[in-house]
């Protein structure tokens, strides 16, 4: 028995012997040294190798390499996971706020010195719910374009009726709704402004928009695209009195080839609102279609069309 447990002890240190041999080796490779370089009698016959004190003394040191790489991966990760945890913009909090409060000093001033832009939500029972939820989304991309653009419009939504399905629809679907720096009133934009100074933007109107006034009021009809009332917008400005005018999309647009033949001057209010954005800071009717006139809606500028 006893002559057994030698032999077992003396083939685990055969196998600790290899296995040894097998990290030095390796270590020597990462090293870029060969394993005959280590010195005479490291390797041997059978693919066993013997490690010097030298080839051992420098696995070690590989070793600490190798462990402290480790450390600083894992410590990097830890700051990674810590700054996801505090936010995305934990790291320019103060410059946040400072952008924050640059941005609500140009609405403001806006609100102050024109123009004024009115999303007339006084029709919102023409449209389903489907139809109202995407109002509700449009809104708020509208909203989000104004705060980026360097030179904002005021906004307002009129007849903004507490309770209502487009009340609740911006609620719910508008994280921070109620922080929006705009204007919101179950008034009427006609309660509100003279006459002269509202100009109703319809697709039907036969007057086209040459140039922004800082003095006017610009109404859009609070209608999503989906909504088919032909002419509606058109026939509630004629009934109010008011001036309207439509986007120089024919003016400076050319139709486009498409398999449906179809083509819309109908835009979502938000793209309404980026063509008269981009215009106001370029004062480029090109630039300003290109950035609200989507290709399907088939038109395109000449440019893109040759």
């Amino acid at each position: 028995m006893a002559g057994g447990g030698a032999a077992e002890g003396g083939c685990r240190s055969e196998e600790e012997e290899a296995a040894a041999a097998a990290v030095a080796c390796e270590a020597l490779r990462l090293l870029r040294i060969e394993p005959s370089a280590a010195g005479p009698g490291v390797e041997r016959e059978g693919g066993a190798a013997q490690c010097s004190r030298n080839v051992l003394r420098k696995r070690r040191r590989w070793e600490r390499v190798l462990a402290a790489k480790r450390w600083k991966r894992r410590q990097e990760r830890e700051k990674s996971r810590a700054r996801r945890a505090e936010g995305p913009g934990a790291a320019s909090r103060d410059g946040g706020r400072a952008s924050a409060a640059l941005v609500k000093e140009r609405l403001l001033e806006a609100k102050a010195s024109g123009p004024r832009l009115c999303v007339d939500l006084g029709m919102a029972d023409c449209m389903t719910q489907k139809e109202t939820s995407r109002l509700a989304s449009q809104i708020r991309r509208l909203y989000g374009a104004n705060r980026r653009a360097k030179k904002p419009f005021w906004l307002c939504l009129t007849e903004f009726v507490v309770g209502s399905l487009i009340y609740e629809e911006c609620f719910r679907m508008n994280d921070g709704f109620s922080n929006y720096v705009m204007d919101t009133t179950e008034e009427s934009y006609l309660d509100l402004f003279p006459l002269d100074a509202i100009v109703y933007l319809t697709p039907d109107s036969e007057n086209v928009l040459e140039d922004i006034d800082p003095n006017k009021v610009y109404v859009l009809g609070g209608l999503v695209d989906e909504s088919i009332h032909k002419k509606l917008t058109l026939q509630r400005a004629r009934e109010q009195s008011l001036q309207t005018a439509r986007l120089p999309i024919r003016e400076y647009m050319v139709k486009t080839v498409n398999t449906k033949n179809y083509h819309s001057e109908t835009l979502a209010v938000n793209q309404v609102f980026d063509v008269l954005s981009t215009y106001y800071e370029t004062r480029s009717w090109p630039a300003a279609l290109k950035a609200g006139v989507s290709s399907g809606k088939g038109y395109a500028l000449p440019d893109a069309v040759k």
